[in-house]
C-alpha cells in the first residue's frame, strides 16, 4: 500500500473549485454514547446542532506534501458550507509508523479519526478490544445514510461482537503481489515468458550475465520475497495473527482449520535454501541490508532488471515506466494466480475509525460520508485541485503542463476513503489493471477471514518479540545472508520463535478463529 500512496503522492491530485459540497439537514437522534463522551453535538430533538463550527483532526499515515494545505484549505471551504466542520490532517511517516502509530491510541491525545486496518502494527479487532474506537452501530443509518447503503455489503467485514467501530472503504483492487520484468530484456535473454519461479531465474541469469543486479534493492525486497514463498507455495493463503509486515502466518486455502506458521515447515526449509543460492549468484547486491533505494526506484533508474511488488502498484507506476523507460514494455508474473489464490479485498484492509473519546462522533461520521460519497470533497481529497495537481483528459487523469513537483505535489494517503462509484481512472496507471481485476473478479476467492478480527491484546508482549526477531535474523535468513549455513540459520530461528512464544501466538490465534466458526 506504501508503494500505491508514494506513486499517487507523485502523480498528485484533486477536484476543481466547482460549488461546496451538497446540504444535509437530517433529522437525526443522538447515539447513547453521546453522554458517556460528556459531550456530542445534539439538541433536544435529537437533531445534529450543526451551528457551532467544529474542527476535527484526522490522523492519516504518510508525510504531507507540498500542497497540501492548499488542498486541505479548499476542501475545508466545502465542507464548512455543507456541515459546518472542518478537518485538519496530522501525518505519521511511513518510518515512524512502528512506534508512533500504537502510541497515538495508548498516549490518550486529543484527535477524532483514524486510518485503521486489520494488518497495521495496532490491529483494527484490538482497538475495538482496547476500547479506543467508538461505536458507530446505531449512528451510521442516521448520520451517514448514503454510506449505510453504499456499504451494504462492507458492513459485516468490520463487525467485532456484533458492533461496528470503522468505515471500511468500497474499492476494488487485488494486491495480489508478482515479479515485473522488462519485456526487451526479456527478449534480449529468450525468455519468452515467466510463469514461474525457474523462468524468473532465467531472466535474472540473463541480467547477471548482461552486467546488472537483478533485483537490486533495500532489506525491504525481504518481505517481497516471503510474500512470493507464501503465494506460489501449495495451497497457502494469507491468516490473520502476525502483521503482514513480518513473516506472517498462513492457512490452506481448502482447509482453513488450522493456522500455522510456515517457518516450521520443510518447505521453508528449502526457500531459505533457495534464497542463499540467489544471494551467492548475486541476484540481489551484497550490501543489501544497509542499502536505502529500493528495487522498484533502481528499476525505473534503469539500475535493476526486475523488482517485485502487488498489480496495483506495478499499473500505478505505468506513468513513470513512460517518462524514465520510454519505449520499455514491462511484464507482470502474478504469483497466486496459477495456484488460484487471488484473495477477494474485504474494505477492513483499509478503514476509517472515529476516535472513542472524539467529542463530536456524529459530525465525524458525516465527515467520511462527505469524503467517501460527495463528488467534490472526494475529488479534492483523493486527486487535489484540478488544474494544479491534475487535469482531466479523456476523462482520465493525468498532470497539468508545466507540472512541478517541488511546488504543486500534494495528496492524501486517503486509501481508506476510496470507492468504486467516484474513482477516476489516471492516465498514468496501465490499462491493464483494469483488464487485469475484471478477469480476477470471476476466479478470486472468499477471504475466508471475513468478520474475523483476531484480537492481539492477549499476545502482545509475544508479538513485539518476535517482530524484532523477524527484523533481524528473519530478514537475514530470506536474503540469505546469515553467518550460519541456511538449515542451521533455520533451526535457529525455530528456536528462537519458540522461545518468544510463538506456540502461544498461534494457540490465541486458533482458538479465537475456532471460536469465531462455531459462533457462526
Amino acid at each position: 500500500m506504501k508503494k500505491i500512496i508514494t506513486m499517487l503522492l507523485v502523480v498528485v491530485l484533486a477536484v476543481g473549485m466547482l460549488a461546496g459540497c451538497s446540504k444535509n439537514n437530517t433529522d437525526n437522534s443522538s447515539n447513547p454514547q453521546t453522554a458517556e463522551n460528556g459531550g456530542a453535538e445534539t439538541i433536544d430533538k435529537g437533531t445534529v446542532d450543526t451551528s457551532k463550527e467544529v474542527n476535527l483532526v484526522l490522523y492519516l499515515w504518510g508525510g504531507e506534501g507540498v500542497a497540501n494545505k492548499e488542498i486541505l484549505a479548499q476542501l475545508n471551504e466545502k465542507l464548512k458550507a455543507s456541515i459546518n466542520t472542518t478537518i485538519e490532517v496530522k501525518y505519521i511517516d511511513w518510518g515512524d509508523i512502528g512506534t508512533k502509530y500504537p502510541l497515538l491510541w495508548s498516549s490518550g491525545e486529543d484527535f477524532d479519526m483514524a486510518y485503521v486496518s486489520s494488518t497495521a502494527n495496532v490491529p483494527y479487532s484490538t482497538l475495538v478490544k482496547q476500547d479506543a474506537l467508538y461505536d458507530i452501530t446505531d449512528l451510521i443509518a442516521k448520520y451517514a445514510p448514503a454510506l449505510n447503503t453504499e456499504l451494504a455489503d462492507k458492513w459485516a467485514n468490520v463487525t467485532v461482537d456484533g458492533k461496528i467501530y470503522a468505515v471500511p472503504n468500497k474499492y476494488s483492487e487485488y494486491t495480489a503481489y508478482g515479479f515485473v520484468s522488462r519485456k526487451d530484456l526479456m527478449d534480449k535473454y529468450g525468455v519468452p515468458a515467466i510463469s514461474s519461479i525457474a523462468d524468473m531465474e532465467k531472466y535474472m541469469d540473463g541480467a547477471l550475465a548482461d552486467g546488472q543486479i537483478p533485483l537490486n534493492g533495500s532489506s525491504n525486497l525481504a518481505n517481497d520475497l516471503y510474500r512470493m514463498f507464501v503465494a506460489t507455495t501449495d495451497g497457502w493463503i494469507n491468516a490473520p495473527g502476525i502483521p503482514s509486515s513480518g513473516l506472517y502466518l498462513v492457512t490452506d486455502k481448502e482447509d482453513t482449520s488450522k493456522i500455522i506458521h510456515p517457518a516450521f515447515t520443510d518447505e521453508f526449509e528449502a526457500f531459505a535454501v533457495k534464497m542463499n543460492e540467489w544471494a551467492n549468484k548475486g541476484y540481489w547486491s551484497r550490501d543489501i541490508l544497509s542499502s536505502a533505494q529500493d528495487d522498484k526506484d533502481n528499476f525505473y533508474n534503469g539500475l535493476s532488471s526486475a523488482y517485485i511488488s502487488h498489480q496495483p502498484d506495478w499499473t500505478g507506476n505505468y506513468g513513470n515506466q513512460l517518462t524514465k523507460l520510454p519505449g520499455v514494455e514491462t511484464e507482470f508474473y502474478c504469483f497466486p494466480e496459477a495456484q488460484g489464490k487471488i484473495v477477494k479485498a474485504t474494505g477492513v484492509g483499509a478503514a476509517t475509525a472515529i476516535n472513542r473519546n472524539s467529542k463530536y462522533p456524529e459530525r465525524a461520521l458525516m465527515v467520511i460520508e462527505k469524503l467517501m460519497t460527495d463528488k467534490e470533497c472526494y475529488d479534492l481529497f483523493q486527486y487535489g485541485i484540478e488544474g494544479k495537481q491534475y487535469v482531466l483528459k479523456d476523462g482520465k487523469i493525468t498532470q497539468p503542463e508545466g507540472f512541478d513537483a517541488t511546488k504543486n505535489g500534494g495528496g492524501f494517503s486517503a486509501w481508506a476513503f476510496r470507492t468504486d462509484a467516484l474513482n477516476i481512472p489516471q492516465a498514468s496507471e496501465d490499462p491493464r489493471r483494469y483488464t487485469l481485476n475484471d478477469e480476477w473478479s470471476k476466479t478470486a476467492i472468499d477471504d475466508p477471514f471475513v468478520g474475523f478480527n483476531f484480537d492481539s491484546t492477549p499476545v502482545s508482549t509475544e508479538l513485539s518479540i518476535i517482530s524484532d526477531l523477524d527484523a533481524k535474523l528473519g530478514i537475514q535468513i530470506l536474503l540469505g545472508k546469515t553467518a550460519q549455513d541456511p538449515k542451521e540459520a533455520v533451526a535457529e530461528y525455530r528456536k528462537q520463535l519458540k522461545a518468544a512464544g510463538v506456540d502461544t501466538v498461534l494457540d490465541e490465534v486458533n482458538k479465537q478463529w475456532t471460536a469465531s466458526n462455531t459462533a457462526k
